[in-house]
């Protein structure tokens, strides 16, 4: 009979209690929540469509809605799931194009999508309450 071989010594995977995620992968996963955040905002879209075809009473309710804190609070989380989606899926396009993959070029493209996520909600934001 033969001896039964001995397990190679491997080092264990990392997890995530120890493995920190890069600023890319942080990026990459908010992009997939904020997608999902932008398919539900559009449940809003079409309630803001609906209310308008309604009549006035309901477009008056819906604005009242909007003019609260929570609804300010949930068009500002929209804006910034929008801005930023739109400035990570510009990213991943020129991804797609086989470009700036190599490390410094990633990140400078993780400050790239989070600066242009900031500069434009504010602006939207200013534009719109000016």
């Amino acid at each position: 009979m033969t001896q039964a071989a001995k397990p190679a010594a491997r080092p264990l995977s990392p997890h995530l209690q120890i493995y920190r995620l890069p600023l890319a992968a942080w990026l990459s996963i908010t992009h997939r929540i904020t997608g999902v955040g932008l398919t539900l905002g559009t449940l809003l879209l079409t309630y803001w469509i609906t209310a308008a075809a309604y009549g006035p009473d309901a477009y008056a309710a819906f604005t009242d809605y909007l003019d609260s804190p929570l609804g300010y609070l949930v068009l500002f989380g929209f804006s910034v799931a929008l801005f930023y989606h739109l400035c990570n899926g510009i990213r991943h396009l020129f991804w797609d194009a086989g470009k700036n993959f190599e490390i410094a070029a990633t990140n400078r493209g993780n400050v790239v999508v989070l600066v242009g996520t900031v500069v434009l909600t504010a602006l939207a934001w200013f534009l719109a309450l000016a």
